[in-house]
């Protein structure tokens, strides 16, 4: 898979790095929302093995509060257009609103990763397939009661996969994500992770993004700053199981979990 200028070989795990430009994001909000901060970070990231940088303006936290277009595109605009000036690397950006991904791209993003799978809004997959560029489709939903868990997350998936195929975006430019943490209670966030199969059979590279995550935060009973272990261990079950990609926030860590998985895989 070719995004910006580089070939995603498929048969590899690779490293997402998070960027996010926010103040109030769960985990690292108002650390990078400057962007001499962004670029350092960036470089850091770069350094410890990241091969996308993904930029989001908006948290997405449980209970986050919206804002309006015009702020998340002043966030994210002048970051994208400096890392592509500076650093030879992918740049995606993480957004649901078709005018912020409009903006995003005109600036140089190199693909788009919309949390909610173009369901929000369906603009969005018609300026990714003007770009030419690859997606990310996310499960989501407002409701966390289904009527056959798993089942119910890979239909609508497909869903959205409609969303990006009718938009004329072609199946080898989509990407998809089981959206731990998005419409799903911790129980379902754990089983969609052990499922993570049932969503590569789908047929598409999957991207996964469990990092500092609340259902590890739940589950071991920890605040996000303590959740690198957890998050490491996702990491092994989905490299294991053919995840393509991972969006984290701590790079050298999980890169050197994955470059030890793969040694063993490929024993």
């Amino acid at each position: 898979m070719i995004i910006g200028k580089k070939d995603f070989k498929k048969d590899r795990t690779h490293i997402m790095g998070i960027l996010n430009v926010t103040p109030d994001s769960f985990s690292d909000g108002g650390l990078w929302s400057s962007l001499s901060a962004a670029l350092r970070r960036t470089e850091q990231m770069i350094e410890e093995g990241a091969e996308i940088i993904d930029i989001g303006g908006e948290s997405t936290r449980p209970g986050y509060t919206k804002i309006p277009d015009e702020e998340e595109i002043r966030r994210v605009v002048p970051v994208i257009r400096a890392i592509k000036t500076r650093f030879d690397i992918p740049v995606s950006i993480d957004t649901y609103k078709g005018a912020v991904t409009l903006e995003a791209l005109y600036a140089g993003a190199d693909m788009v990763n919309s949390i909610w799978g173009f369901k929000y809004d369906t603009k969005q997959a018609e300026y990714a397939n003007e770009f030419n560029v690859p997606v990310c489709l996310s499960h989501n939903r407002e409701s966390t009661e289904y009527d056959d868990f798993v089942s119910d997350v890979i239909r609508e998936l497909g869903e959205c996969v409609d969303i990006a195929r009718a938009a004329g975006i072609p199946d080898e430019k989509i990407i998809l994500d089981p959206g731990v943490g998005f419409g799903k209670t911790v129980g379902q966030n754990l089983s969609i992770m052990n499922h993570l199969d049932d969503v590569i059979a789908m047929g598409y590279p999957v991207l996964l993004g469990t990092s500092r995550k609340s259902v590890i935060g739940v589950t071991l009973g920890l605040p996000p700053e303590q959740r690198l272990e957890g998050t490491l261990a996702t990491t092994a079950m989905a490299v294991l199981k053919g995840a393509m990609f991972l969006r984290v926030h701590d790079i050298k860590e999980n890169k050197r979990a994955i470059k030890m998985i793969e040694a063993i895989k490929q024993s």
